[in-house]
């Protein structure tokens, strides 16, 4: 096998993934999907210890953050294989990472050390909290940072106590910051000849992903505390039940508001003394909440969806996951995807969430079994058979 790229977009980039668990594969996956030649390089069988919390290598986490990756194992802890990882930077674009902050200082592959091997090289690192300052040694993970990042504050039902979303979404987002910043990195490379070091953290990411929320507290001082599934602005927007379960409905400035009275059928709440205006929906949510929820409850979320839908007014269903995939606008969309495990068992895995018209992305490779491409790898880089197999008895790789 020789590398078999998923677009022709990245496939003149060579990334060395040093990555593990999540927010560091998920980074690698952006770049494996659209093309890049990704080697992942991994513990030797002696010194692996497994992929941690993203579960076993057969399992669906694992296999679905690892496809389009070729595999090669090396032992970074030896004189021998940082040798060998040094040669692989010589003719690499990109290195990743999300160890500790302090370990490529302790293995000596800080960006400084690769710059000066190759000072094309960009270095993405993923940390916890930062690459610097009181937190930088913590160890980082996603709950911690939905916590630390304000998320948690204003997630889940006022009274109720403090709640994560139901995703790793500082992880994730960690993850797709990074990837950016590579190809940022990348972009202006081209122009100065020099690539640079890419870093972000879980917290930084959530922090972002806090938006408008953030927004107001910086500019206005408002400080947002939980509201459920109420929209803190937009009003009335939230789910409301049915007679066999709920819908989220969202009706946002006065003309949707007067579409929704009338297709909810009740048009005297556009005139009402307590809804006529935003900032009287606003005052008496809870009591508008109820009287949606009596009249919605007439009918079945499929009736509500579809009149609301033809009448304009944003609505749509709760879907559970399986649902989700079962969803016609999901299956034109391509979201799930088809591919296989090594063993030929049938693999499932998530499509990427935006197109290129000239150059699709694709499940080109399957997940990688552990080293599966050391050899071929080795010798794509100028090393030759007799230096392969010393590196191989001394069990380096």
């Amino acid at each position: 096998m020789t590398f078999t790229p998923a677009a022709k977009a990245l496939s003149r980039f060579t990334v060395l993934d040093l990555t593990r668990v999540r927010s560091g594969p998920t980074c690698v996956r952006q770049l494996a999907d659209w093309g890049a030649n990704i080697i992942k390089i991994e513990a030797p069988p002696h010194l692996s210890e497994g992929e941690g919390p993203g579960g076993p290598r057969e399992g669906s986490d694992f296999q679905n953050l690892q496809r389009n990756k070729r595999d090669m194992t090396l032992d970074l802890k030896s004189l021998d294989g940082l040798a060998v990882f040094k040669r692989l930077v010589e003719k690499a674009d990109v290195v990743v990472e999300n160890f500790r902050p302090d370990v490529k200082d302790r293995l000596g592959i800080n960006y400084e050390d690769l710059r000066k091997i190759n000072k094309r090289i960009v270095l993405g690192s993923i940390s916890g909290f930062g690459q610097d300052g009181p937190y930088a040694k913590r160890p980082g993970f996603d709950q911690i940072a939905q916590g630390m990042g304000g998320l948690m504050s204003v997630t889940g039902e006022p009274g109720r106590g403090p709640m994560r979303v139901g995703i790793p979404i500082a992880d994730l987002t960690a993850g797709l910051f990074c990837a950016l910043g590579i190809l940022t990195a990348l972009l202006e490379r081209e122009v100065s000849g020099e690539g640079q070091w890419v870093t972000t953290s879980l917290l930084q990411a959530q922090i972002f992903m806090l938006d408008f929320q953030a927004a107001r507290y910086l500019t206005e001082g408002q400080v947002a505390q939980q509201a459920g599934n109420n929209h803190p602005t937009s009003i009335p927007t939230g789910v409301f039940k049915t007679s066999d379960g709920y819908i989220n409905i969202a009706v946002a400035g006065q003309v949707i508001w007067e579409r929704f009275c009338s297709a909810a059928g009740h048009p005297e709440w556009v005139t009402s003394d307590d809804y006529k205006s935003g900032k009287l929906r606003s005052q008496n949510r809870d009591k508008l909440n109820a009287d949606i929820d009596k009249a919605t409850g007439t009918k079945t979320s499929a009736q509500w969806v579809d009149i609301f839908n033809k009448a304009g007014v944003p609505c749509g269903p709760i879907n559970s996951i399986d649902q989700v995939f079962a969803d016609p606008q999901v299956k034109h969309l391509g979201m799930a995807k088809e591919s296989h495990r090594s063993d030929g068992s049938r693999l499932g895995l998530v499509g990427q969430p935006f197109t290129l018209s000239r150059t699709p992305s694709s499940i080109a490779v399957r997940p990688p079994d552990l080293g599966e491409q050391t050899d071929e790898i080795l010798s794509e880089f100028g090393f030759s058979a007799a230096e392969i197999k010393a590196l191989r008895d001394n069990k380096v790789v």
